[in-house]
């Protein structure tokens, strides 16, 4: 049962379409280079058009791995597909590992979470629906559905090892990297509470991270969720054009907010204070 006719599943012609636009996602991402706000996290301000964080969070990035679901469940019985084989069920099982966590893990373990704008919100449920239509629909149907298919494509089992264990390392990477944050987190809402109780005066108070990846980098969750998505993209193989799109969107999406932070950084605490830290890539920057 489609619940958009030609779109939710998608069809071949939609897809296609759908698939070469989304690789041009990156010049609409370039926009945040000319505009300081972003309506979330350290820079989310007060507005009647916030949203309060968990509910935003997680109604925002649930739609993605439903819809790749939607997808996987209704697109092979209309294409005449009776089976998947195990390649595509794995990265669609990866897909949902990744966003079990992003959407509904986390928002949950997080001490706090700062409100976001309806605006940024309502961009993310955009992405998260073309997202996963665009690799649901490469999944199910699109891309190759059986094992002579991934053959024909140069299919390595070494490949998709290797990409298997990128994806892990950058997954693990990602959640002890938001953990960090966590802590320090956990940390000041206990000095905030020791404070109240002895009646003085709060104020709101940030440190630079230091432990594991942070050591190196001031947004080491964000590098580890590259490396996530390239172990991804490399398991699929180079034809796996919407992993590849994924990635490079989240890269274009995320490294200006990269960058302001870091002079955010740079603002609060002084140069000497993230002396010797790469903001965002090792090695580059």
């Amino acid at each position: 049962m489609a619940i958009v006719e030609g779109w939710l599943p998608a069809s071949r012609d939609n897809w296609e379409t759908l698939n070469f636009w989304w690789q041009f996602y990156p010049a609409l991402a370039s926009f945040q280079w000319l505009v300081s706000w972003y309506g979330m996290g350290k820079t989310s301000v007060q507005s009647k058009f916030n949203i309060p964080g968990r509910i935003a969070w997680i109604t925002m990035e649930v739609p993605g791995f439903i819809t790749l679901l939607y997808t996987l469940s209704t697109l092979p019985v209309q294409q005449g597909i009776t089976d998947l084989p195990w390649q595509n069920k794995v990265l669609a099982s990866l897909f949902v590992i990744h966003y079990i966590y992003r959407a509904i893990f986390f928002p949950f373990l997080q001490p706090s979470m700062s409100p976001i704008h309806v605006l940024v919100w309502a961009m993310a449920i955009v992405f998260q629906l073309l997202n996963g239509t665009a690799v649901g629909g490469w999944l199910a149907a699109y891309g190759p559905t059986t094992q002579a298919e991934w053959d024909a494509q140069g299919f390595s089992i070494a490949r998709f090892a290797i990409g298997l264990g990128i994806f892990y390392f950058g997954l693990i990477g990602n959640y002890f990297s938001d953990e960090e944050l966590r802590e320090i987190r956990r940390s000041e809402m206990r000095r905030q509470e020791k404070f109240r109780q002895q009646g003085k005066t709060i104020e709101k108070h940030y440190e630079v991270p230091q432990n594991g990846l942070f050591k190196y980098m001031l947004f080491p969750h964000y590098f580890m969720e590259w490396v996530e998505w390239t172990g991804y993209w490399i398991a699929g193989g180079v034809a796996f054009t919407p992993a590849r799109s994924f990635l490079l969107n989240e890269v274009f999406a995320m490294f200006p907010r990269a960058v302001s932070g870091g002079k955010w950084y740079k603002e609060k605490f002084g140069e000497e204070k993230i002396k010797g830290k790469y903001v965002v890539i090792p090695g580059v920057y």
